[in-house]
Parts: structure tokens; C-alpha cells; sequence
């Protein structure tokens, strides 16, 4: 097998693809280019989005050639794939700026510069299609029969599919064609939800263009005990610091499952494969593999520094010393504490919680947690906070539940 493709697989990414054997031959024998398409749905992708770029930097750094493909025009109609409902439709100025948005974060992960690696946006073909003409050019070589198996229709059509989704693969498959007209495009990569809508495309190819195209997925990861992964007690990993903070960042990773340890260093990191193993070797504390991991893909992410403050806000967290200014933090008023800060008040003040019904639930499971260099549970829903708990700099050190922290400031 080609080396890029065997470096994939070592580091578990392969799920499907079209013709491994030939692809292989191909890749041998000159640089391939490839894309990846991402819709501009939201302002910010999260870390599920990331798994295709985390291979297309593989690939490049192998010497083939990658298009990341802004879905400009195909976020005006939605993807179906592995959704349970219409995606709510938004304006083309919100997809503009998201566009950019994104195109910024990808830009600052792979760095593109216009040869190996680049962007284009389908608005550009997509926009301006002839309805007819395009029905004539491109829909002819579609059976609605064979859309119709494809998981993805499958598991719509029990719910409902709009027939302006429906023309989702026709676009997908669309633009495939027009990137191996204008780059030489011949490789699709994707996570496993798109199988579909990429074999569809290399279809019409070879339909259209008699050429021989390939597609490749990843698999769509899940933590050990089969849950997304990626999702939070406050929702998705954004990549955006203003949507999860890089600490909050970080230790997601810092404290993830030791049965992932491995897979996610393989895959969220570009780490040598033997180190990896060595990370994880048995009678290796997993803690130390993990902290690599956690600072690993926040540098990618958010930069070394973001990365090396998180790790030292963590430390200071969990009593290791470190920088207690790095933990996260929240101002509230010295006055509330000079006149005893009811313990409800605090946390919901503070932001560990999102009600005071919340927050009263926490205290009462004895899940509340106050001080600096000792933390000390409160199990009173009365219990008043004043100012002699607090430090000399004025601050005061909040833990709700094992791993939620926050670092108040009293002013």
C-alpha cells in the first residue's frame, strides 16, 4: 500500500473506499490532488469537523496536493447526511461571513499556500446555475432508485426529506466534477456520513468525463462507551476560544477515557506512531499520555502559548501548582463578599451552573466545592461566603462537581 494511505490506516482513519488497490498505484505514481468539502453552517466548525483535516494534512505533508472546499453554495440548501431534520435555513450574508469565518480557522490549521494546499468556495459554480441547464447536464445521470439506498436518504425519507435536500448529492457530486475540471481533482475524502454523496460524484465523473476518480472516508468517532465525540456538558468542541475557551479546551482532552488514549493520540495529533504507542504502553500512567494529547491539539488549535497556559491553569486546578490566573475566571463584586455571599448565588454568579435551581441541587449533593489551597464542600444551602475566605490577591477558588473549576476575583 502507498505510504500516505498506510500512514492513514496506521493511524485509524480509513473507513471505506473505492478502490484502495488502484488508488495506491496511482498515488505512487504522482502527487494526487484531493478535497474536502465543509459547509459554513455556524461561525465556527467544532473538533468533529477536523478528523478530514487532520488526514489532509497527512496527505500533504506526503507530497499530495489538498482543496478545502467551502460549501458556500451547498450550505443554501443543507446537507441531509446523518441528520433527523431539515437544517434551519440562513441568509446568504450569514453564510458569507461564516464562510470567511471558517475559512480563517482552517487557514490557521493547514496554512494554505495556494500550491499544496488551498481553498475555493462552490458558491462560485453553484450560484449562478442554470436550473434547466443544470437538470439536462448533471441530473440525467442520476436513478432516483439507487439515491433512495443510500443510508442517508434511507434514514430521512422515515422523517421527511425535502426535495430541496434531496438535490443535495446532485450539487455534492456537481462539485466534484468541476474540481477535476479545474485542478485535476481526483480524490473525494470525507467522514464516513458522505460515502454516498462521494461515490455518487466519482459516478458522474466517470459518466460525464470518462475519467477514474476515487473517494475514501473516515469513521465518525465515538468515545469508548459509544458516545459523539467532541460533545461537552455545555455542547460541541468549537474551535472558536469565544465558544469554548482554550482551557475548557484542554481539558476535554485532559480528561478523556484511558481506552481512547491511544486512538485520539493517533488521530487528533501528529505525534510518530511509535510514540503514540509508547504513550500508551501498559504500566505507563495514562495521565502523562493524556496531558501530551491535551497539549498537543490545543497548540494546533489555539497556539502554544494558549496551549501552555491552559496546561498551567489545569495544574493550578488540580493542585499542582501552576498559574492560578490561567484557570478560568469570573469578576464579582467584593461588596457581595464583605456582606456574606450566599453560597447559591456564588456558583450561579460565578457561571458553573446555569440556575440557581442548579446550584442548589449542586449544594445539596454535596457537589459544591470552596478555597484556595484546600477546597472545602459546602452542603448548606444557607452558608454564607465572606471575605476571609478569600486569598491575598483578592481571590477565591471555585470547584463544582470533580472537574469544573473557576477562579473568582473579588472587586
Amino acid at each position: 500500500m502507498n505510504q500516505a494511505l498506510e500512514n492513514l490506516k496506521r493511524r485509524g482513519f480509513l473507513a471505506q473506499c473505492t478502490d484502495p488497490d488502484r488508488l495506491s498505484s496511482v498515488m505512487e505514481e504522482t502527487p494526487v490532488t484531493f478535497y474536502v468539502g465543509c459547509d459554513p453552517t455556524g461561525t465556527s466548525l467544532h473538533i468533529g469537523h477536523m478528523v478530514p483535516f487532520f488526514a489532509f494534512r497527512h496527505l500533504r505533508d506526503s507530497g499530495h496536493h489538498g482543496i478545502a472546499l467551502i460549501g458556500g453554495g451547498t450550505a443554501r440548501i443543507g446537507d441531509p447526511s446523518g441528520k433527523t431534520e431539515m437544517r434551519k435555513m440562513l441568509s446568504y450574508e450569514q453564510l458569507d461571513r461564516n464562510a470567511a469565518s471558517i475559512a480563517a480557522q482552517l487557514d490557521r490549521f493547514v496554512g494554505f499556500d495556494g500550491r499544496t494546499a488551498m481553498t475555493a468556495n462552490n458558491k462560485d459554480w453553484l450560484a449562478g446555475l442554470n436550473y434547466i441547464d443544470f437538470l439536462r447536464e448533471i441530473g440525467s445521470h442520476f436513478s432516483v432508485n439507487r439515491m433512495l439506498s443510500f443510508e442517508s436518504y434511507r434514514m430521512r425519507m422515515e422523517t421527511g426529506l425535502s426535495f430541496i435536500e434531496f438535490n443535495y448529492q446532485l450539487l455534492q457530486s456537481y462539485d466534484f466534477l468541476e474540481l477535476y475540471r479545474r485542478h485535476g481533482c481526483r480524490l473525494q475524502i470525507g467522514g464516513d456520513d458522505q460515502w454516498g454523496n462521494i461515490v455518487a460524484g466519482a459516478d458522474l465523473i466517470r459518466r460525464v468525463e470518462g475519467a477514474e476518480v476515487f473517494g475514501m472516508t473516515f469513521p465518525l468517532v465515538t468515545t469508548a462507551d459509544g458516545r459523539k465525540m467532541g460533545k461537552t456538558e455545555k455542547g460541541a468542541l468549537f474551535l472558536d476560544p469565544e465558544v469554548t475557551s482554550p482551557y475548557d479546551f484542554f481539558q476535554y482532552w485532559r480528561n478523556v477515557q484511558d481506552a481512547d488514549l491511544k486512538r485520539f493520540l493517533l488521530m487528533f495529533t501528529f505525534l510518530p506512531v511509535g510514540e503514540c504507542e509508547t504513550l500508551c504502553a501498559p504500566g505507563k500512567n495514562p495521565n502523562e499520555g493524556k496531558e501530551r494529547l491535551a497539549w498537543e491539539i490545543t497548540a494546533l488549535i489555539h497556539g502554544e502559548a494558549e496551549a501552555t497556559r491552559a496546561a498551567s491553569g489545569a495544574r493550578a486546578a488540580f493542585g499542582g501548582g501552576g498559574d492560578k490566573t490561567a484557570m478560568p475566571g469570573a469578576v464579582l463584586s467584593r461588596t457581595r463578599f464583605e456582606a456574606g455571599y450566599n453560597i447559591v448565588d456564588l456558583f450561579t454568579d460565578a457561571g458553573l451552573v446555569s440556575s440557581k435551581s442548579e446550584a442548589r441541587r449542586l449544594v445539596e449533593q454535596g457537589g459544591a466545592f470552596v478555597g484556595n489551597n484546600s477546597l472545602d464542600a459546602v452542603s448548606g444551602l444557607k452558608t454564607l461566603i465572606g471575605t476571609d475566605r478569600l486569598d491575598g490577591d483578592g481571590s477565591l477558588i471555585l470547584r463544582a462537581g470533580k472537574k469544573r473549576y473557576c477562579r473568582v476575583s473579588a472587586q
